[in-house]
């Protein structure tokens, strides 16, 4: 395959993790409490797993209308490294695998599943966050 795409980069900020906790609900302790983190692994207050994923999504994903049709899923998402104000993100996305899928009615679109490997790593290289991200795409050549 070896298709590999990377993105710009962004600068998580507090108020990245304020607004992801709002829209989300998520006011876990060490998102929003930077006198809770004593004897924690955190050093401060650290961005959620889901925003970082999220915000890799809003890096790569074409606004316009094209071949994607939809976010089919995510497979073994892990969050390995925190990620705190001030770091800056960056994905870069390889495609692993493309399967075809069958049309379920004479009118239905010729499409296929395309697997990536989306790995999200800060401003010294490290990875962050790693997951396999599926999206639905319409064939190049319509059978």
């Amino acid at each position: 395959m070896g298709d590999t795409v990377i993105t710009h980069k962004h600068t998580v900020s507090e108020a990245d993790i304020t607004n992801f906790a709002n829209v989300s609900g998520d006011n876990f302790y060490a998102h929003m409490d930077a006198t809770s983190l004593e004897g924690t692994i955190f050093t401060g207050r650290v961005a959620h797993g889901y925003f970082v994923l999220s915000k890799a999504a809003g890096l790569f994903v074409d606004a316009k209308k094209g071949p994607v049709l939809l976010n089919y899923g995510v497979d073994e998402a892990r969050f390995t490294k925190p990620v705190y104000p001030g770091m800056t993100i960056g994905v870069k996305l390889t495609v692993k695998e493309k399967v075809d899928q069958e049309k379920r009615t004479e009118d239905d679109i010729a499409k296929g599943i395309v697997k990536w490997l989306v790995d999200v790593y800060d401003e010294t290289g490290e990875t962050v966050a790693i997951a396999t991200i599926l999206t639905m795409v319409k064939k190049r050549n319509q059978d």
